[in-house]
């Protein structure tokens, strides 16, 4: 119930905040114009302040004070109440003309910056027309002085009125600092330099004030000289920037240790624990506590005045000496922000080094199966021959077991390497071409596939797991594409000049033109496999300075072609019809 109040209350002090401006100033005028001698003019005085605490753009209206605010408000009451006098009237309307002075350049409406235009010609005409007269207590009020501030400053009231409310901001505004500490200096020099020449030069207020208004023109065109010369030379402009820069100092070296530590630390936690150890250093910050994503922890001391701030996964709060001003809370804001994205790149690189690990593992494993399963498919061929061989083919038997057994041993030998260092960088065997096309032959005799081999015949090095798997993987390719299309004509073709090339075409119907354009570039999905073997041999090609294309994509001729990249590409031919058996 309490909660909904203060919401309601804050969002009534956002929509009539203007109402209260101009309720402040008509309680202030009148107070003015009765003087400080009776009880009325008193009563409106503390109406005016308790507008003014409703109004002011320091702390928000709708808080409650703490016993310590609440007494100073009501000793600041009191004082001014009890020792009020013009000279303290001229100090209270300088430091109003600055409070809205401020609100007028960090407003962005412009129907709120005409208001608060108008309320601040009103405070400096009633300070300079009607307070510093007083002041000077010579003659009294002049006529002409008394009849603006009865008729003429008024109008500035009702023009508030007048101006419509269309860009009202629905929340309570900040002050600009500089600006309204600028106005205040302004105001307090304007009357002190008005009571100086009037009591020194005995000359009448006008022309005083006149005098001292000249002056202090003549001093701001020199200073906004002085602020960017011409001419190449320095001004205040780059001694003042400089000097905010020297504030930043703390914060930019706790930067540059915030970039150091991103490239030096690898571990996002370690990471966290120091950059946030480096708080501590920060001007005004005893210590923190952290959560995150890794788990917590805390670094320094704990104190009354806390700070909350949050980066997700990333949630921080910081400890001070003494509450934190909106500039370094903002400030530290922007550290949080810087240290929560470089935290999330931490994590995300370990996560990417797992899943680079994963992956890996995942492609070694894959790329074994199917090299365990081509190396089957060659043992159920010798162990078809061997069942079917007569007695008279007994040393072609032998042969062929003395060629292959052999090759088959080494192939398992380099799969169990690989199982046993997945990451490791592989090293490449040879083997001469022409007779590792005799041996594929003798692997597949049995499969009714077309060989034919061109060129000039040279005995060229070949890499043989490439040259393996590449085949391998093709041929039992279109050999389960064979058991869906009958008669399906499968022919290989090996090239020998001017480098080595293998092809392998089927007059079958074209592949999908959706997964042609995946077949070497990422894993597709098969109904016999994992559907890796083609990405593997790409990939394998692509490392030992090969190209493993589907050159001819069309029903009736679909052609695969491994090729060295030096060779130039040749027009394919469509597979050799198969003998009769």
């Amino acid at each position: 119930m309490q909660q909904d109040f203060n919401e309601k209350f804050r969002l009534f002090l956002a929509r009539h905040r203007r109402w209260l401006a101009i309720a402040m100033l008509l309680l202030l005028h009148g107070a003015l114009l009765l003087g400080w001698n009776n009880v009325l003019s008193r009563g409106l005085l503390v109406s005016h302040l308790g507008l003014f605490l409703l109004w002011q753009p320091i702390w928000r209206g709708e808080k409650k004070l703490t016993p310590a605010s609440g007494l100073m408000v009501v000793s600041v009451g009191l004082l001014f109440l009890l020792w009020i006098n013009w000279w303290l009237i001229a100090l209270w309307l300088s430091l109003l003309i600055g409070l809205i002075g401020g609100n007028v350049f960090a407003t962005q409406g412009r129907a709120s910056r005409w208001f608060y235009l108008t309320a601040e010609l009103y405070l400096m005409g009633a300070l300079l027309v009607w307070v510093v007269p007083h002041l000077l207590g010579q003659g009294g009020v002049p006529q002409a002085a008394s009849a603006i501030m009865y008729f003429g400053l008024p109008l500035f009231i009702f023009g508030m009125v007048a101006i419509p409310a269309r860009e009202e901001p629905q929340e309570l505004q900040s002050i600009d600092f500089f600006y309204s500490l600028l106005l205040f200096l302004l105001m307090v020099v304007l009357v002190l330099g008005s009571f100086a020449l009037k009591v020194e030069a005995h000359e009448d207020y006008l022309t005083a004030l006149s005098s001292a208004l000249l002056i202090a023109a003549l001093v701001l065109l020199g200073l906004s000289w002085f602020w960017s010369p011409r001419g190449g030379f320095a001004g205040l402009e780059q001694i003042f920037s400089r000097y905010l820069l020297s504030i930043g100092l703390p914060f930019e070296q706790w930067l540059h240790r915030l970039a150091q530590l991103s490239e030096n630390v690898a571990d996002p936690r370690d990471f966290l624990k120091l950059a946030m150890a480096g708080l501590a250093d920060l001007p005004g910050i005893i210590g923190g506590e952290w959560q995150s994503s890794d788990g917590s922890g805390r670094f320094g001391e704990t104190g009354n005045s806390q700070a909350h701030f949050e980066s997700p996964p990333l949630f921080l709060v910081l400890y001070a000496k003494s509450p934190l001003s909106p500039a370094l809370r903002l400030h530290f804001n922007l550290l949080v922000q810087l240290m929560g994205a470089f935290y999330q790149a931490k994590r995300r690189e370990q996560m990417l080094e797992q899943h680079a690990y994963l992956q890996a593992v995942h492609e070694t494993g894959a790329r074994l199966t199917h090299d365990v399963r081509n190396l089957l498919q060659s043992l159920k061929a010798l162990c078809a021959a061997a069942d079917h061989g007569q007695n008279g083919e007994g040393c072609s038997l032998q042969s062929l077991f003395a060629r292959q057994l052999p090759r088959i041993t080494q192939r398992l030998e380099q799969a169990l390497d690989k199982l046993r260092q997945p990451a490791r960088e592989e090293s490449f065997s040879f083997v001469e071409s022409l007779d590792w096309w005799e041996a594929l032959r003798q692997r597949y005799a049995d499969e009714n596939l077309q060989f034919e081999q061109s060129g000039n015949f040279a005995n060229l090095p070949i890499p043989t797991e490439l040259f393996d798997s590449v085949a391998d993987n093709l041929l039992q390719n279109a050999l389960e594409k064979r058991k869906l299309e009958n008669s399906l004509n499968i022919g290989v073709v090996l090239t020998l000049t001017p480098g080595v090339t293998l092809r392998v075409c089927d007059d079958g119907r074209a592949v999908d033109e959706k997964l042609a354009s995946r077949l070497f570039t990422a894993p597709v999905a098969s109904h016999n496999g994992l559907g890796i073997g083609l990405y593997q041999s790409g990939k394998l090609a692509a490392q030992q300075g090969y190209e493993l294309h589907l050159t001819d994509n069309e029903t009736g001729h679909v052609c695969f072609e491994l090729r060295d990249r030096t060779s130039p590409r040749k027009e394919l031919q469509k597979p050799p019809e198969p003998h009769q058996a």
